[in-house]
């Protein structure tokens, strides 16, 4: 393991998971916190990770983006069960830019683009055949051709400040390293299990 640079540690793992896991190793559990500091947790998938941070994209008018606009901070877990390891992210958060955001969303799967206009995520629906609806409207609408980003579509990178990489090991003495952003550049430590 790397002992000075933690994108790079993490990029090693992330290679790792995408090899070996059985579920989607992009899942990262990402816990955001509300203006009365009551914490949430949801999965999204990682769509870039790099010295830069971590990004994930949503709908802008979801729950995640109203705590991210009250308190611009998160956290990240990666878990690989498979691998017996755990990575987690804490920093602050920021939007990406919207040629980021655009380039990402003309990448996706024309449904999937569809049915980001036609999810309000999060909101009550009477039902499945709803959804449905909406994007038999929204394909109605973008029949042909590239489909626009949606004005309410976006991305968000975590930047890292504390990095910390568990490894299981037997009799749960696990390795545990911490990387801290410091002025200088990351400060390594070993941690007890």
């Amino acid at each position: 393991m790397s002992a000075q640079d933690p994108i790079a540690l993490f990029q090693e793992w992330f290679a790792d998971a995408r090899a070996n896991e059985k579920t989607d190793p992009t899942a990262m559990a990402l816990a955001t916190s509300d203006p009365q500091g009551r914490p949430a947790v949801r999965m999204v998938l990682l769509k870039n990770a790099d010295e830069r941070g971590f990004v994930f994209y949503t709908n802008l008018e979801s729950p995640k983006v109203a705590d991210l606009q009250a308190n611009a901070r998160a956290a990240l877990c990666f878990h690989w069960a498979v691998l017996e390891r755990q990575v987690r992210v804490e920093g602050a958060v920021q939007p990406v830019t919207d040629a980021e955001a655009d380039a990402y969303f003309a990448s996706r799967p024309r449904l999937s683009q569809l049915g980001a206009w036609a999810s309000r995520q999060s909101q009550p629906i009477a039902g499945r055949f709803v959804l449905e609806q909406a994007v038999a409207a929204v394909a109605l609408r973008f029949p042909v051709g590239a489909v626009p980003r949606p004005p309410y579509w976006s991305g968000f990178r975590v930047i890292p400040q504390v990095l910390e990489f568990w490894h299981q090991r037997p009799f749960r003495h696990h390795d545990r390293q911490r990387f801290t952003r410091a002025d200088s550049g990351w400060k390594h430590e070993w941690l007890f299990p």
